[in-house]
């Protein structure tokens, strides 16, 4: 069955779903940590969720609104610099959503739709396949992010190497 959400209703849900995990202090630990280029963990988690329910909203399929933004929230919840050497989080693009997965649920109560959100989002470098489509979702929603954030990044940094070059 489809249903249809208005653009302030589907603000309204994130406003309602939103606010314990951002207040959280591993979310606003997430503020310190660098996800790709310039942008924090933080701030990748944020625009995940909302271009999740961007995405709800264009699809229009029934959903559980609230754990598809606390899902996409909590998705990279892993709570380390990966661009640190360790060897406690090498190959991080294949063990990160494991990772965030027990973070979160160390600190929040978590829904089915949740933990799969969170431990199926980097299919297919992790291949099991998401089981809802607040999963899949949240997933295309994190690589479109997350190319739109290394390609503004190094973007960025060609225009800018190209202003401090001598000809």
């Amino acid at each position: 069955m489809r249903t249809h959400y208005t653009t302030e209703s589907l603000a309204f849900h994130f406003d309602e779903f939103s606010n314990e995990i951002l207040m959280s202090d591993g979310m606003q630990y997430e503020k310190k940590l660098p996800h790709h280029g310039k942008v924090t963990c933080y701030d990748h988690s944020v625009s995940v969720a909302w271009l999740s329910i961007r995405l709800a909203m264009y699809f229009h399929y029934e959903m559980d609104m609230k754990s598809l933004v606390r899902g996409a929230l909590l998705h990279d919840y892993y709570l380390y610099d990966w661009h640190t050497r360790n060897d406690d989080h090498c190959f991080h693009g294949f063990h990160h959503a494991k990772r965030a997965l027990r973070n979160a649920e160390s600190d929040f109560s978590l829904s089915d739709i949740e933990r799969d959100i969170i431990v199926k989002h980097m299919f297919p470098l992790n291949p099991q396949l998401p089981q809802y489509i607040e999963s899949v979702i949240v997933t295309v929603a994190d690589k479109v992010c997350a190319v739109r954030e290394v390609f503004h990044y190094t973007g960025k940094k060609q225009v800018e190497g190209r202003k401090n070059a001598t000809y």
